[in-house]
């Protein structure tokens, strides 16, 4: 029997956003702003459903998981990415790391998961209203969301397993801004085989199938929407599914292109911009695409705060 001498690397050196300092103020004040808006944003989205009985309706019980899952997203990533910036320290802990990978996994699963039952909603609404009360009831309705949280948590803690056998005994810097499975599958000497199995079953489920579930509902839609008589009933409904479907489109493209080539280091640069759209910028936008411009969420809010136009 082989004895194997691996030194453990207990922390790992984060590369940075951008290696030029000039822009380093720049950014630290782009990215605290996204975040402040992020968290105030889907805060009062949360505060607006909690506080409204008129909003205690499937479509914003779906929305305040979306937003909940947002503010879980940009904590996880924007305070380590300030901290970065600030040029405190840019090394993270073998467990910080670890932990952070999970909560990644597990926030960014949830919410690709949550985004069909999102679209599954709107096609009930839209192509079988009269059934709307039935097929999206209240004991429905949570039990989709509390099984959408499970699936997402138990992938979390199966490819943050199978990370945690990995042995890194080599170079310790990751070339990204946080700890993500595909730059540290490049710093393992242990084999990562079974590791790229698992991601890509795991892209396939929640990439693949819930995009064109997605898809499926949406193309029910747009059909049922053709056959409305009213120009202006037909003008309101594509601009709810236009929305929805550039954010789905956006936030599937981004995460099949970050996670289907697991261990792939030529576009990792390229990475950096695409993670920042679907941790940062989405979480920002989805208050505005999903909630900030929907009428009964603005009279909601104006209720709640006098001050709120």
């Amino acid at each position: 029997m082989e004895i194997y001498n691996y030194t453990t690397v207990v922390e790992f050196l984060l590369q940075g956003l951008y290696e030029d300092p000039g822009l380093q103020a720049l950014f630290l004040a782009f990215f605290l702003l996204l975040y402040i808006l992020a968290l105030a944003g889907n805060t009062l989205i949360i505060i607006a459903f909690s506080l409204n009985r008129t909003l205690h309706t499937p479509m914003y019980f779906l929305l305040t998981n979306l937003a909940l899952l947002d503010i879980i997203c940009t904590s996880t990533v924007v305070p380590k990415l300030l901290e970065g910036l600030v040029g405190k320290s840019s090394h993270i802990s073998y467990k910080a790391c670890m932990t952070q990978v999970f909560f990644l996994i597990w926030v960014l699963g949830v919410e690709l998961l949550l985004l069909t039952a999102m679209a599954y909603d709107r096609y009930v609404a839209i192509c079988r209203p009269l059934h709307y009360n039935t097929l999206m009831s209240w004991l429905i309705c949570i039990l989709l969301a509390g099984s959408v949280w499970v699936i997402g948590i138990a992938n979390a803690f199966v490819q943050t397993g199978l990370m945690i056998q990995l042995n890194f005994c080599g170079p310790n810097q990751i070339r990204h801004f946080l700890c993500e499975i595909p730059s540290l599958l490049l710093l393992s000497c242990s084999p990562t085989t079974l590791n790229n199995i698992m991601i890509v079953i795991a892209d396939a489920y929640f990439g693949v199938i819930n995009f064109l579930l997605t898809m499926i509902s949406y193309s029910f839609i747009i059909s049922s929407i053709l056959r409305i008589r009213s120009a202006e009933g037909k003008k309101r409904a594509f601009s709810t599914c236009s929305a929805h479907l550039v954010v789905v489109t956006l936030y599937y493209s981004t995460f099949i292109y970050t996670y289907f080539q697991p261990g792939s280091g030529s576009s990792l640069e390229n990475g950096k911009v695409v993670t920042l759209l679907y941790t940062v910028v989405s979480p920002t936008l989805n208050p505005i695409i999903y909630s900030l411009r929907n009428k009964d969420v603005k009279v909601a809010l104006k209720k709640l705060f006098p001050c709120f136009h």
